[in-house]
């Protein structure tokens, strides 16, 4: 029988790490656990660590190791005969996300078009649907497709509002919405198009704030989104954004 390492306490001790941005810690935890899961033989939960290792490695912006745990994901999947399923469509997504964050949208969109034909079969209303549409209507807008990007961030919006607090997705969906008509006609066109789509992700920010929300993922959006709303001219929201994220890792 084939043992198996404890993913969801490996997650959850990734989290912490995460939390305090230590980020080496964060690396060294998840190559000791990849390790041990190739030991064992567990290739389910070396599956699930190498696609927390593309997030890491994509948030450091450790680009050949990214890459290097983007090839290693998907030859698991060929591997484990996963490839239609919602696993899989997952870890297209880390992989997509990465290949798009170092300006691969070559590699990204084609991945990111597997995924969504997996999660619109199988996860028509859920949030990780939302998140796909998200990440790939970022992908596409930087290719110039704007009319399908925008198709994308609505649906998204539409999917997150079935859902209870998920405020801070929704705002950087907004955000997204008001990068993408800067893109689509420039900055002295666009003023009277954006401001209500900032407006719209102040007040849901301040909602999930006032309404109690203090964990990692408001402190991730919080700091996400500051600098977004300064190139936008609204310093004092940057400001508070930022203070948030910071009193919420400091705790």
């Amino acid at each position: 029988m084939t043992m198996a390492v404890p993913v969801s306490r490996i997650l959850d001790k990734l989290d912490s790490y995460l939390n305090k941005e230590d980020y080496s810690a964060a690396e060294r935890h998840l190559r000791y656990w990849l390790a041990e899961a190739d030991a064992l033989g567990d290739s389910r939960g070396a599956f699930a660590v190498l696609n927390e290792m593309i997030g890491l490695y994509r948030k450091c912006g450790m680009e050949a190791e990214a890459f290097r745990s983007c090839e290693q994901t998907l030859q698991r999947v060929t591997e484990m005969g996963i490839e239609d399923t919602v696993g899989a469509a997952t870890a297209y997504i880390n992989a997509a996300t990465a290949y798009k964050s170092f300006n691969r949208n070559d590699l990204a969109l084609p991945l990111y078009e597997k995924a969504r034909s997996i999660y619109e079969r199988d996860l028509k209303q859920d949030v990780r649907l939302a998140g796909l549409c998200n990440n790939m209507a970022l992908a596409l807008a930087e290719d110039g497709q704007y009319e399908e990007a925008l198709r994308l961030y609505e649906k998204a919006l539409k999917i997150l509002e079935a859902f209870p607090e998920s405020e801070p997705e929704q705002a950087v969906t907004y955000l997204n919405m008001a990068d993408l008509i800067q893109l689509q006609t420039g900055q002295e066109e666009e003023e009277e198009k954006t401001a209500p789509l900032l407006d719209r992700a102040e007040e849901l920010l301040h909602a999930a704030w006032e309404s109690g929300k203090r964990d990692g993922n408001y402190a991730f959006v919080a700091g996400k989104c500051a600098p977004v709303f300064r190139y936008y001219g609204r310093f004092m929201t940057a400001g508070e954004l930022e203070k948030r994220a910071v009193e919420i890792r400091n705790r």
